[in-house]
């Protein structure tokens, strides 16, 4: 549990202090060759073209990363282990820190500029615009995407599960979905399903817990929550509906908090501004909330992990 905390902080630390170092760690020219390759040598072969097909580039890969996991484990008191562990989690997390793109989404200075950052915040191959399409929940789905799922997996299977969700996402939802064969990349989908699925579900639960229960589970529940298919739709559906009740209860706040007569002011003044401001305001705050909610969820996480590494020491 302590090279889960220790390896997300420095993978948050890392990605803010030195985004040029980042990207550079986290290039995967080599998997989208590999994919290249397999996808031109393997052409006509029907396995390759199935469901199955994408094994042939993730069963090397997971192998080797196990066997170096495996061989590093007890090893001068664990400290080699960490260290992969480090590595592993910050070479798949991301790739882009999601703060940063959704702040560009809310500093954009104009709509075009709004939909280019709004794009970055979504795969290009990503299926199905419901599942995340619309802005917020494209917030909440790229947190699943960049952060829990490979939190998530890390805690599970270790350096391995890191990896292996992120080979799977950049296979099934990223730009060699476009080129790659259909079964192979429907494939690919299904398993990112599986593997999304239990993190969509404690996400939603954390969202609960951080934010209005009720709420939650009446947006879950709706979304059909607790089916085994569409798990980035549930989430999409609850993230909404927390950033909603997040946007009523800050009105409520504020009508409260203001004097007699403000309300008709700022009413007054709402009708002044163009309305690309009266638009994008709006937005712009849901987005900041979204964000905010994300960050609450990834502490709560944290702070679970913080627990177990304090009842491990103590015992």
């Amino acid at each position: 549990m302590f090279s889960t905390l220790f390896a997300v902080v420095v993978a948050l630390a890392l990605g803010h202090l030195a985004p040029s170092f980042a990207a550079a760690v986290r290039d995967d020219g080599w998997y989208r060759a590999l994919l290249r390759w397999l996808h031109g040598r393997f052409r006509d072969d029907g396995f390759w073209r199935g469901r199955w097909g994408l094994l042939l580039a993730l069963v090397p890969v997971v192998l080797a990363v196990g066997l170096v996991q495996w061989l590093l484990d007890g090893i001068v008191f664990g400290l080699p282990a960490l260290l992969f562990g480090v590595a592993a989690v910050f070479y798949a997390w991301g790739p882009r820190d999601l703060d940063v793109d959704v702040a560009a989404v809310v500093d954009a200075a104009d709509s075009t500029g709004r939909a280019e950052a709004l794009a970055r915040l979504r795969p290009a191959a990503a299926a199905g615009s419901g599942d995340g399409g619309e802005e917020i929940g494209r917030v909440f789905i790229a947190a699943l995407r960049r952060w829990f799922g490979v939190l998530f997996w890390f805690v599970v299977l270790g350096a391995v599960g890191a990896l292996l969700y992120r080979l799977v996402a950049i296979a099934a939802e990223e730009e060699p979905a476009l080129y790659l064969p259909e079964g192979t990349v429907d494939g690919a989908r299904r398993l990112l399903g599986v593997l999304d699925w239990p993190v969509a579900q404690l996400m939603a639960l954390s969202l609960a817990l951080v934010g209005n229960f009720d709420v939650v589970v009446s947006a879950w529940k709706a979304a059909g929550g607790a089916g085994l298919d569409l798990a980035t739709r549930m989430l999409a559906s609850v993230g909404r509906a927390s950033v909603r009740q997040e946007l009523d209860e800050d009105a409520e706040y504020a009508a409260d908090a203001a004097p007699p007569g403000a309300a008709a002011a700022a009413g007054a003044a709402a009708t002044a501004v163009p309305m690309a401001s009266a638009v994008d305001a709006p937005l712009d705050q849901a987005l900041r909330d979204a964000m905010s909610l994300v960050w609450r969820v990834l502490l709560a996480w944290l702070a679970v992990l913080a627990l177990f590494v304090v009842a491990g020491w103590v015992n």
